[in-house]
């Protein structure tokens, strides 16, 4: 069974950084990028030829109990942005003890993370033998300039539509890193996300066929018709309607980052979708737009806010676990 209890929860917010102990192995290396089949159903825009790139991880330390190693891991981002700190992909690998081979997932954050959920999450999947990269999105942590006001999400479109076409590209090279580990099972590979997460992380899997397995909490799809009117959008909509916008050439520019558009690639694949009956951030219809794009898989409601998922908390990560570690 998981091992995903409150008491386990409460570790990784009291520990979610690692504590000291004996130092364990920096390294230097390279992976190579290679692909799984044609990319005949990637859009041009997030498509990656074959090669290779460098890495550096470092120890962090181990968590409270013993189970995990933490490392630091940085490595070039295939998109090279106007931010030079932009440019360097910071992620922390949560390594279970042992030699494996043990299912690897990627961890993406959630809108306004202090990355404390994501490491809770990557510490529960490793306590429970799943190797857990958790990926900075672009312009979060410290990808983001000291003081900068610089963000993934912004009134700026065409700036939201790269920093977004980036993170997929990035999370693309992460699974390459993911896969080359000799402790994880490259066959079993996979990405879990949360919120805006959730979004990019179904984007990313579409785009990235050796991520078999897809856990998608609080997300959606049909982003336009789920938010054009959506009060938290207005100060969005009316930047963009004071430049003569309208809502269908809304729907036409953000078509690439909205992750109905190419949902059918999940089809086949093992996914999980968790989502709250009264949220009100990601509306249920959003929600249910994805899921029958991408083939009405598996799904779970809890009677929630969006917020108010916290308290599920313990039983979300349960369903996360089972489908990450199920045969």
């Amino acid at each position: 069974m998981p091992r995903c209890s409150w008491s386990g929860l409460l570790i990784g917010i009291l520990f979610s950084t690692a504590t000291a102990g004996d130092p364990g192995p920096s390294e230097r290396g390279t992976v190579q990028f290679r692909l799984l089949g044609n990319q005949k159903n990637i859009p041009d825009r997030y498509r990656l030829e074959e090669h290779s790139f460098d890495y550096e991880m470092a120890w962090k330390g181990d968590q409270a109990d013993s189970s995990v190693a933490v490392y630091r891991v940085r490595f070039p981002s295939p998109v090279t942005s106007a931010c030079p700190e932009n440019n360097t992909i910071h992620a922390e690998y949560y390594r279970p003890k042992g030699n494996g081979p043990f299912p690897g997932v990627i961890v993406l954050d959630i809108t306004a993370g202090d990355q404390r959920l994501s490491r809770i999450i990557a510490h529960c999947l490793a306590q429970n033998k799943v190797a857990a990269l958790f990926v900075q999105m672009a312009y979060y942590g410290p990808r983001r300039p000291p003081g900068s006001r610089l963000r993934l999400l912004s009134p700026n479109i065409p700036f939201t539509i790269e920093a977004v076409r980036q993170t997929v590209l990035d999370i693309r090279r992460a699974t390459a890193w993911l896969e080359a580990r000799p402790e994880v099972d490259s066959h079993r590979l996979g990405i879990h996300g949360t919120s805006l997460g959730s979004m990019i992380g179904a984007l990313a899997a579409e785009m990235e066929p050796k991520l078999s397995r897809v856990s998608l909490a609080l997300g959606g799809g049909g982003l336009v018709d789920a938010f054009y009117d959506h009060p938290r959008a207005a100060p969005y909509r009316k930047v963009w309607e004071a430049l003569g916008g309208t809502k269908q050439r809304v729907a036409q520019v953000l078509a690439p980052v909205d992750p109905i558009t190419c949902a059918g690639n999940l089809k086949g694949r093992r996914v999980l979708m968790v989502a709250g009956k009264r949220d009100e951030i990601v509306p249920p219809s959003a929600t249910e737009a994805l899921w029958r794009a991408a083939g009405e898989p598996k799904i779970i409601w809890y009677d929630c806010t969006h917020y108010g998922a916290a308290l599920y908390m313990g039983a979300i990560l349960n369903e996360v676990v089972r489908l990450f570690t199920s045969e």
